[in-house]
């Protein structure tokens, strides 16, 4: 059988009955429905009263006390009731109250409202309706700030548990022996390393390793509109120099290019997510520096998307008996690529998963944000994803890292389902840095 809810109470204390009776008589009339009124016949009574309804576990938001009574003043019972039940509001009905009184009940009681006797039916009304009003509205902040809480200390477990998992670390496997140098600008060095191999000669098909790896995926944002515009000849041209200028970024942050799909690179990073993210970044610094040379219409700018996961593949080689191939199989492949995906829908240059947030080893390197949680394919649970911007210009990322608590904090309202909050600190982030597009972004699906 489901438990009905109890009404609050408004509570009216008076030494005259009839003086109880209308005003019982017009709050029930007023407030029935929402509200139980209860009554009590002197200072003493309402204490007693007061006492019984906080012990039954009764929500009391508004008490009305007349000041002249015989056994105990206005003043000095609304005192009383402050001590015991402090969030209750407090308004004194009286027509004879002394400054002195009414003063007393401001400092001690924290006195709501003073209402001149005999009343008027629509001021005691509309009195009432606002000191309840006002009851309910600090009852929900309250309600937020202790959701708030919730959610930061739930924040700093995950960051001791992150803690846990970098100490966990261990360092990288020492580079084996050197390979033969022309072969291996076709199979990296680290891919044989990985497979414990010597060399080439050793490989064999299907043998392979599971293991924690970075995947970083990159590609460059409408390769097609940009290829029209140049002949087969330039467009070799241009992907190698595009290439040749990212390689580097790649290998002197302790990653390999595991291959290239015609302007899209796969890398990896054997335990090496701060590896990763720093390749990413400087990927991006990198391309800001080529675009300088770029300043001609046939000539645009260009502008790339990357994303990184961190996760256990299986690293071998597939093929048949004239050709095979080195490749990574596994999920975080996918949710790689995936991410590089979205940076276009965010406007971001470079995404990274939770997973691989979790496993750096000082975050506070970098520059990161969290920007959202997505769903993935095959997966129940959503996926945390951060934005890096560490490349962003000086403006922008300065902007960014200014609001990055309001915009963090709004992240955790919109999935909380509470748009309106989130909309109006999305909106602070974007008057504050009116180039954040994320924000931009989420300022549209608050809407």
């Amino acid at each position: 059988m489901t438990k009905v809810a109890k009404k609050p109470v408004i509570v009216c204390v008076d030494d005259e009955i009839t003086i109880l009776t209308s005003l019982k008589a017009e709050l029930r009339k007023s407030f029935g429905e929402e509200y139980r009124v209860e009554i009590a016949e002197g200072g003493e009574d309402a204490l007693e009263l007061l006492g019984e309804l906080l012990e039954d576990g009764d929500e009391i938001p508004l008490i009305i006390s007349d000041y002249i009574m015989p056994d105990m003043k206005g003043d000095e019972l609304l005192r009383r009731v402050h001590e015991l039940s402090p969030k209750t509001l407090k308004v004194m009905l009286t027509g004879q109250a002394t400054i002195e009184a009414v003063t007393n009940a401001v400092k001690y009681a924290k006195l709501y409202r003073y209402i001149g006797k005999p009343w008027h039916n629509e001021d005691l009304r509309l009195t009432v309706a606002e000191a309840v009003h006002s009851y309910i509205q600090d009852k929900k902040l309250a309600e937020k700030n202790a959701k708030l809480l919730e959610m930061n200390q739930e924040l700093e477990a995950l960051t001791r548990q992150q803690a846990k998992l970098i100490a966990e670390l261990q360092e990288k496997e020492s580079y084996l022996q050197a390979l033969n140098e022309s072969f291996l600008r076709f199979v990296p060095r680290q891919f044989l390393q990985l497979l414990e191999k010597t060399s080439f000669l050793d490989i064999q098909l299907g043998e392979h390793i599971q293991q924690e790896i970075s995947v970083l995926f990159s590609d460059i944002r409408d390769f097609t509109s940009l290829s029209e515009m140049m002949t087969p000849d330039d467009n070799f041209k241009f992907i190698n120099g595009y290439l040749s200028r990212m390689e580097p970024a790649i290998i002197e942050n302790h990653g390999f290019i595991d291959k290239y799909i015609g302007d899209a690179i796969m890398a990896l990073f054997s335990g090496d997510a701060d590896g990763a993210v720093r390749g990413g970044i400087s990927m991006l610094q990198r391309l800001a520096d080529y675009n300088t040379t770029r300043t001609i219409p046939e000539r645009p700018p260009i502008k790339i998307g990357i994303g990184i996961n961190t996760g256990t593949l299986i690293l071998g080689t597939v093929g048949g008996a004239s050709r095979m191939d080195g490749t990574a199989i596994g999920d975080a492949v996918n949710l790689a690529s995936r991410l590089e995906g979205l940076t276009k829908q965010y406007g971001v240059p470079l995404l990274i998963s939770n997973r691989t947030f979790m496993v750096l080893k000082n975050p506070g390197k970098y520059h990161i944000r969290l920007i959202d949680r997505v769903r993935v394919k095959g997966k129940s649970e959503q996926v945390a994803v951060y934005e890096v911007f560490d490349a962003d210009l000086p403006e922008l990322r300065e902007g960014k890292l200014a609001m990055k608590s309001t915009f963090e904090q709004a992240i955790v309202f919109y999935h909380s389902s509470d748009k309106e909050t989130a909309f109006q600190l999305f909106d602070k982030c974007l008057q504050a840095n009116p180039g954040d597009m994320v924000a931009r972004m989420y300022l549209q699906r608050c809407q």
